[in-house]
């Protein structure tokens, strides 16, 4: 078994490009994985991570554990129902899974868009799909629609779909009408009515996710009343999650591993809190966290070149790693975040817009996450090199002793606390 303390000297010596995936494996059977929630989302277990020691408890008490004058972060985004299933004259069975609006490419524009908007997809059984339209027909408010999709072709591993429907109604009303929710492919079962409920935070507002931030399912309104009344201030953010949070690490070094685009918004207000904390936050989740690690990126990048434009704040993958070799020891993390404050103040924003490709993995230095409220990621996965580097390369200790004390894994798994 590899120590930490070994895997240290191996970072001095290598870049962390060339960390070994299969460094980060443990065995994870199958009855680990739990099919479906709990009965109540609150009434999981919590593994509680603090600095070097383990414990559980039951997630109701999380705020227990939180200091009182924290900062907590959310990611509000809400799942789509991204699954369209057509079938052609032949009977073939098509499926055409949204990824990322094209045209319009803004989320909440495409959501409000009416007769036509086009879509990268992931197409099921494309053999079967070589020319012409797919037609399906649908009720929207008792109006009979006919919702038309035509294949434009191949942009990276992704195809370009239009759709066209007749009738007054926003792409949302079709998606919500006929799409299904896509819940993770390693539960091994199709999606139920009741996974439109379970499957999304109780706090979701925003649409454009194809996955759920997962940590955040535990939490019920008792909960985020009894975090309020501990005096823990809460926030919220936006990341939609892709299909590519799924992929697994197939190279056997992670620089080999190309990471997947994410699509943020972060309210202005939100970034005055996290002045307003030192720069420090409580994280719900590893897309919280990537989003939050970013903005101290975007700062930096702002710091050194204030004209750019909402899309040039896109952090690349390995952008931490190599770039913007300013190591700002000499910064507080406050004054990056105030120099993305002015810079949106220069540009009018209320609320900020842009991408990130962040990979956090071993090597990397957290600027802005304190604490993080995670569930239990899939071996050999970018997400558990996000866990390790918040750990210091603990990881092992944490996952073995859910392994052995019966707690449950992945998106409908058990809960966990990490203080470093």
């Amino acid at each position: 078994m590899l120590t930490y303390s070994y895997l240290c000297q191996r970072l001095r010596f290598m870049d962390t490009k060339e960390i070994h995936i299969s460094d980060y494996s443990y065995e994870l059977a199958d009855e680990r994985i739990a099919k479906f929630p709990m009965a109540e989302r609150d009434h999981s277990k919590l593994l509680i991570y603090n600095k070097g020691k383990v414990g559980e408890d039951i997630f109701y008490h999380l705020p227990h554990y939180l200091p009182s004058d924290a900062l907590m972060v959310f990611n509000n985004t809400k799942v789509i129902q991204a699954r369209l299933h057509f079938r052609k004259e032949s009977g073939a069975l098509i499926e055409v899974f949204l990824l990322e609006p094209s045209e319009p490419a803004d989320y909440e524009l495409m959501f409000q868009t009416h007769g036509r908007c086009s879509w990268l997809c992931l197409v099921g059984n494309l053999k079967k799909w070589k020319e012409g339209a797919l037609c399906r027909m649908l009720e929207v408010g008792g109006k009979s629609i006919e919702l038309k999709a035509t294949r434009r072709g191949e942009v990276g591993t992704s195809q370009l779909v239009d759709f066209e429907w007749d009738g007054d109604v926003p792409f949302s009303d079709i998606i919500d009408a006929i799409g299904e929710l896509p819940i993770p492919p390693y539960l091994n079962r199709e999606t139920q009515e009741s996974d439109k409920t379970t499957y999304q935070t109780v706090y979701s507002k925003i649409k454009g996710s194809v996955a759920a931030p997962t940590a955040g399912l535990h939490f019920t309104e008792r909960v985020l009343a009894d975090i309020d009344a501990h005096g823990i201030e809460r926030e919220e953010l936006t990341l939609h999650v892709g299909a590519g949070t799924f992929r697994p690490v197939k190279s056997e070094t992670i620089g080999e591993h190309p990471m997947h685009t994410e699509y943020i918004a972060v309210r202005r207000h939100t970034i005055e809190r996290l002045i307003a904390h030192e720069g420090k936050a409580i994280a719900v989740g590893t897309t919280s966290v990537r989003t939050l690690e970013s903005l101290y990126y975007m700062g930096l990048k702002v710091m050194a070149n204030p004209n750019l434009t909402e899309e040039q704040l896109h952090v690349n993958q390995w952008e931490p790693y190599e770039s913007l070799k300013i190591r700002v020891e000499s910064l507080a993390v406050k004054e990056v975040l105030q120099a993305l404050l002015d810079w949106m103040d220069r540009h009018e924003l209320t609320t900020l817009h842009s991408s990130t490709q962040i990979i956090i993995a071993p090597g990397y230095e957290y600027h802005i996450v304190k604490m993080l409220v995670t569930n239990f990621h899939q071996p050999q996965s970018t997400l558990l090199l996000l866990v390790s580097a918040f750990v210091k390369g603990d990881w092992r200790c944490i996952y073995d002793y859910a392994l052995s004390h019966d707690f449950r894994f992945l998106s409908y798994g058990d809960s966990s606390l990490l203080i470093p």
